[in-house]
């Protein structure tokens, strides 16, 4: 996990943990997702915060939310300046948003939609970033098929629980249930799943084969696509995360902590 430096108040508070950004609009449940995976990580153990970004939440206005997680306690309140990733709720966002804002070379992008990120146009803002760690996923439509409803926020979790590996995609489900009842619970958890299957073959496939369409074809036989770059040199094999991060697979909850 990277150290992040945030600023605040002029005074710049280092941090040492995993950093989530999430950008989308009013009605698409952005809060919501950044509080599920700060429950996910509790879940777990460890030690996270999720907020809100200030300004209007009203239907379609562009919103931003903010997850911390750390394995001690975090004593920075202000906004995810320097996220180690960025979720994308509403890829029609990017012409009215820098999305990208803070992220380094090694983060991690996760996009809604099921067109290659490489179209969406982010521009010349993808070359510094590892092709490997930037993942498109159809969260909407998984949305639609499993819950009813065009609502990705639960979604994409799946999806950044595959890609990074920060949480484990149990505790993706143990948080939805927590959240949510019913049928609502039900379909969320199933489409974070499905979500997570299609990014984690993506991406353990990848590297394996180097080439983004084989990439597509490794995930071909799970409802729904995942796309990602063409695999570059140094990147984790089949099952691994990110240095300091946990395996994608998940592992044993760490003792309950809380900030």
């Amino acid at each position: 996990m990277a150290a992040g430096s945030d600023t605040a108040g002029g005074q710049a508070a280092a941090f040492h943990g995993f950093q989530v950004r999430f950008h989308g609009r009013g009605g698409q449940g952005v809060v919501t997702a950044a509080e599920l995976l700060s429950v996910a990580a509790f879940t777990e153990g460890r030690h996270a915060q999720a907020f809100p970004s200030f300004g209007s939440e009203r239907a379609g206005a562009p919103v931003v939310a903010f997850c911390r997680i750390a394995d001690t306690p975090i004593r920075t309140r202000s906004p995810v300046l320097e996220p180690d990733a960025i979720v994308v709720q509403d890829a029609t966002l990017v012409h009215q948003v820098d999305l990208l804002a803070g992220l380094g070379p090694a983060g991690y992008l996760l996009v809604n939609t099921a067109r290659p990120v490489g179209t969406l146009g982010l521009g010349e803002a993808l070359h510094d970033l590892r092709p490997d760690r930037l993942v498109t996923v159809p969260a909407t439509e998984l949305a639609r098929e499993h819950l009813g409803r065009p609502l990705p926020n639960a979604v994409l979790l799946g999806g950044l629980a595959a890609a990074t590996g920060a949480v484990s995609i149990e505790a993706v489900e143990s948080a939805i249930g927590e959240r949510f009842a019913g049928a609502v619970a039900a379909g969320n958890r199933a489409a974070a799943r499905a979500a997570y299957e299609i990014v984690r073959r993506a991406v353990t496939s990848g590297p394996r084969r180097g080439g983004a369409g084989d990439v597509e074809r490794a995930a071909a036989d799970v409802p729904g696509t995942a796309r990602t770059g063409t695999a570059g040199p140094g990147t984790a094999g089949p099952g691994t995360a990110g240095p300091g991060m946990r395996p994608v697979a998940g592992g044993p909850p760490r003792p309950a902590r809380r900030s």
